[in-house]
């Protein structure tokens, strides 16, 4: 990897998103992801390379440690921001079709439940990692689900609930989409969220942090 390409991950891991961002202080005062993936490109290094040698890098590392509670809420979404930033010069290449994404993957807080801190972290994981997400919203019904996943053939769905009354959305929802949408994919997840209330409900994968979810699907496109 280019020592260029390693700054940006760093920049990634680390949160730190332009010049003049003050954090991290160790950085302070370098250049960030903004003005690393402009001067990337700039040299002529190939956009794809930018996101899965750099970007990409930077948000896996950054998943792990949150998994093991190395780094938690505020420091992930410093990332996620120095992500965007950067995302911001590359678009131009995603819609061109140069840079090609992983999949897509769709996402909501089940219906009955208005939380997004985890969804958007989910969110931001998934995006960072390569893929396209279709973000519905909180307090999403079924009916919305089955509409996006017939939009965008072939993609994987998140459900997500915070609290234990909405679970019964949660099984509600995977059901009508399995008898919409049999072959798709549903992965669940939420502070009251198991492996064991997963399989009861027919869902097909179940993490208990962000990094769990990414390798998951993943692991479908490999």
């Amino acid at each position: 990897m280019s020592e260029l390409l390693s700054k940006i991950a760093d920049c990634v891991e680390f949160g730190k998103i332009n010049k003049a961002a003050p954090f991290p202080p160790q950085m302070k005062g370098q250049d960030g992801a903004d003005e690393l993936t402009k001067q990337a490109i700039e040299e002529g290094i190939v956009a794809q390379d930018i996101l899965t040698e750099g970007l990409m890098v930077g948000m896996q590392k950054v998943g792990v440690k949150f998994r093991e509670n190395k780094v938690f809420v505020p420091q992930v979404l410093m990332s996620a921001k120095a992500m965007s930033t950067a995302m911001v010069h590359l678009k131009p290449f995603f819609l061109s079709g140069e840079v090609k994404q992983k999949g897509t993957f769709i996402i909501g807080t089940v219906e009955g439940d208005l939380h997004d801190i985890g969804k958007n972290l989910v969110s931001m994981m998934v995006e960072g990692n390569g893929w396209k997400v279709v973000d519905l919203g909180t307090d999403v019904k079924a009916e919305k689900f089955i509409a996006a996943l017939k939009e965008h053939e072939n993609a994987f769905v998140g459900l997500s609930a915070l609290l234990t009354t909405t679970m019964a959305s949660m099984e509600k929802i995977t059901k009508a989409i399995r008898e919409e949408l049999p072959n798709t994919k549903i992965a669940v997840g939420g502070a009251p969220v198991t492996a064991d209330f997963c399989e009861k409900i027919g869902a097909d994968a179940y993490s208990a942090d962000p990094q769990g979810l990414v390798e998951y699907l993943n692991s479908q496109v490999a």
